[in-house]
């Protein structure tokens, strides 16, 4: 698909998903570019009355929400959330998720926990057989050259993520990404346990067996599927 479909069906996808969203929920508020559509609905919504509260996955996230006067508080300042509505880099044909191309997976995850259920909201370009999208690995700066190293050693492919003046991409806790340019990753469960294993690692960007309900938002309109 050409970039101008890709950002119509974003946009096309976020009013669907506001659509699941009522009076006084605690609502997780994901970060990325399909979620920007989804903060600006929201936000619509919110100045025509809609009372929520919203809970951020990111500064950026944050920061737009705060623009259009959409209530926040923090997940410790929360008992719980209702529903949690993020994007995903890919998703493959068991449901099973790549989170975090745009360096913010671990927050992500963080409120994709502590929610009641889990919704993603993506183009029909994000559905794919088998997951093949770089697979990012929050890791702690200290000693991240070397697990750098390991991971190469693995045959994992891994290279630190860094800004094209070479700067290394931080975190929102200001910690480093790597990332797995991995051809395919039939079993995403396995190389979960196995990157679970490596010290130095804050969280990997495999989101698995957490999302309840997916929105595909195809030319003809928006595909429901409900997982669990």
């Amino acid at each position: 698909m050409d970039s101008e479909t890709i950002q119509k069906q974003k946009a096309e996808v976020a009013q669907a998903a506001v659509k699941y969203i009522q009076n006084d929920m605690v609502i997780g508020i994901g970060s990325g570019s399909t979620m920007w559509y989804l903060i600006e609905e929201l936000g619509k919504r919110v100045q025509a009355g809609l009372r929520i509260t919203g809970v951020p996955t990111s500064i950026a996230t944050k920061a737009h929400a705060e623009k259009l006067h959409i209530p926040l508080k923090t997940l410790d300042e929360i008992d719980q959330i209702d529903l949690t509505i993020d994007g995903a880099d890919q998703i493959d044909d068991h449901y099973q998720g790549i989170k975090g191309g745009g360096a913010s997976h671990l927050m992500e995850k963080i409120v994709a926990t502590n929610s009641k259920r889990n919704m993603w909201i993506v183009d029909e370009s994000k559905l794919v057989p088998t997951l093949t999208y770089p697979v990012p690995l929050e890791v702690i700066p200290y000693g991240s050259r070397q697990l750098e190293k390991r991971l190469q050693a693995l045959g994992l492919h891994a290279k630190i993520r860094k800004t094209t003046d070479q700067q290394f991409v931080t975190t929102d806790s200001a910690n480093y990404i790597i990332d797995l340019s991995i051809t395919a990753v039939p079993n995403p469960a396995a190389l979960a346990d196995q990157l679970n294993q490596l010290v130095g690692i804050v969280e990997h960007g495999l989101f698995l067996d957490m999302v309840n309900t997916i929105i595909v938002q195809h030319e003809d309109g928006p595909q429901i599927i409900n997982v669990r």
